[in-house]
């Protein structure tokens, strides 16, 4: 029945974005999580609804899970008196001075016990100075207004927010709740697939299930099959067979072999930040025969991730992390 009523709820859409289309309105549709779902069916119950600080990766239902709560908790209501903002945009002092507060400000009748409802998403973008206004906000307008702040990373949100707040944290999706939310998808919209194609799309999703729809309509759209080699095609990532040749090289310091691998990838468009972070997604999945130095390879992989993402990337870089990860195989061997 609960299947049955999912089904019924998509049929009446009419939406082109799949990440829109498929996105669930109830929380008994909002997959993965199920401790932080049933904590938030709770607040339902109870009414009540502290302020929120909702912290985890992207992709694992923050903003979904909370828009599900306000609609369950407001009905009709939720329209005029839930405000949705983005704070990676709209995250300067004034915005919180003016639209927020405004918005806090405002009389709306509601039934015995319910609060206006604010949602702020990617709070941890927003500047420290905004942040304390919106603590004092917070507390001014406590009796009517209850907020949902949605981050990344916690540690970026002030203490005073966070001691203000009820925290709840999402973790990454399973491969095989991803796998069970597209298998739902590949059957409403009649697609042609195989099983290396949706191991390949939960591959590159890393448990991120918005990144998942979105490269399976992609592929959809580009390819029509969702196959190994499609999926490849359009999310533009390096084979993950060939980062598992890498790692085998390196594992036998095979430094130059590990390095023309490499390179063949990077004549064909992929950069040396693609590699090394495919790298780190191959590497949680790939058996490289010793806890010991699975952790090592990943420990050099993540510092060769964060040295990229700053602005290193040259292919400099990718080699100095090929031969960190020889030093590291040698090492071990050697013990």
């Amino acid at each position: 029945m609960e299947e049955e009523s999912f089904k019924n709820r998509l049929l009446k859409r009419n939406i082109d974005i799949w990440i829109e289309k498929y996105r669930p309105e109830f929380l008994e549709d909002v997959v993965g999580n199920p401790f932080v779902i049933n904590t938030l069916k709770s607040i339902i119950v109870s009414g009540n609804m502290p302020n929120l600080l909702l912290a985890g990766a992207p992709g694992t239902g923050k903003t979904t899970s909370i828009l599900c709560l306000a609609s369950e908790m407001l009905g009709p209501l939720a329209k005029k008196a839930v405000l949705e903002l983005n704070a990676s945009d709209d995250r300067g002092i004034n915005v919180i001075r003016d639209r927020i507060k405004s918005f806090a400000k405002e009389v709306i009748s509601l039934p015995p016990g319910r609060h206006k409802i604010i949602i702020l998403d990617e709070v941890d973008s927003m500047t420290t100075a905004a942040q304390q206004s919106l603590r004092r906000i917070m507390e001014l307008y406590s009796d009517t207004t209850r907020f949902a702040l949605a981050c990344n990373q916690s540690e970026k949100i002030i203490d005073a927010l966070q001691s203000r707040c009820a925290i709840i944290r999402y973790f990454k999706l399973t491969d095989d709740q991803v796998l069970k939310r597209i298998l739902k998808i590949c059957e409403y919209e009649n697609i042609k697939y195989t099983d290396e194609g949706l191991e390949t799309l939960i591959f590159i999703a890393d448990g991120d299930l918005r990144k998942a729809v979105n490269c399976l309509q992609s592929t959809c759209a580009g390819l029509e099959i969702v196959n190994k080699e499609n999926v490849l095609k359009i999310c533009d990532i390096p084979s993950p067979e060939r980062i598992e040749s890498i790692l085998k090289c390196c594992m036998n310091s095979e430094w130059r072999k590990a390095h023309n691998i490499a390179y063949d990838m990077i004549k064909e468009g992929h950069t040396p930040f693609d590699v090394a972070l495919t790298s780190a997604n191959v590497l949680r999945r790939f058996d490289l025969g010793s806890e010991s130095i699975q952790i090592e390879f990943l420990k050099i992989s993540a510092m060769a991730c964060n040295t990229m993402a700053s602005g290193l990337t040259s292919t400099i870089q990718l080699d100095k992390l090929l031969a960190d990860w020889c030093i590291a195989a040698r090492t071990f061997r050697t013990k």
